[in-house]
């Protein structure tokens, strides 16, 4: 038996109790989790393989590779950029899955707030093999409007995400 690990929710985006939860996942063989975490958490990187993604930028100067409590901003599916922290930070190690989540807001009128934890996970699993999970809850009315579409455009958006970053660690 396989077991395989699990985002760790905070109690407040916990998946199904906000206003759109996806949930995006791919296991391929001959890369591994480390070059899969440099091109994640390099976000000078992100704009290479991923189309839905502008405008990152580091408020406090910090930067571009992604680390605990560091604060970003970034712009993504239409929406003003975002102001983003990271919440969570593990990187991946013989046994433990890499951790890296972030809560992303945006302020304004009701019909603009929207406030998210975007999480993912990577593991290197037997025989070669590396599981990257991305999961986001969304919370408020512009997250509503997307659960409404079909298909789904942040599912839609994750999973070229996920098939951007597979290619780039690939190579």
């Amino acid at each position: 038996m396989t077991t395989q690990n699990a985002i760790n929710w905070p109690e407040k985006y916990l998946p199904g109790t906000g206003d759109n939860f996806v949930s995006n996942e791919v296991i391929v063989q001959d890369i591994t989790a480390t070059r899969v975490w440099h091109y994640l958490t390099d976000t000078s990187t992100w704009e290479s393989y991923y189309d839905n993604v502008a405008d990152i930028s580091f408020p406090h100067g910090e930067g571009p590779k992604l680390k605990d409590d560091l604060v970003f901003s970034f712009g993504t599916f239409g929406f003003p950029p975002l102001d983003a922290h990271v919440v969570e930070f593990q990187t991946p190690s013989e046994g433990v899955p890499g951790r890296l989540s972030w809560t992303a807001k945006q302020d304004g009128k009701p019909a603009e707030r929207l406030d998210v934890l975007h999480a993912w996970l990577v593991e290197d699993l037997p025989r070669g093999r590396v599981r990257i999970l991305t999961q986001e809850t969304q919370i408020g009315e512009p997250a509503a409007a997307l659960a409404d579409e079909r298909p789904n455009p942040m599912l839609n958006g994750h999973q070229a995400w996920l098939d951007g970053l597979v290619g780039a660690a690939s190579k």
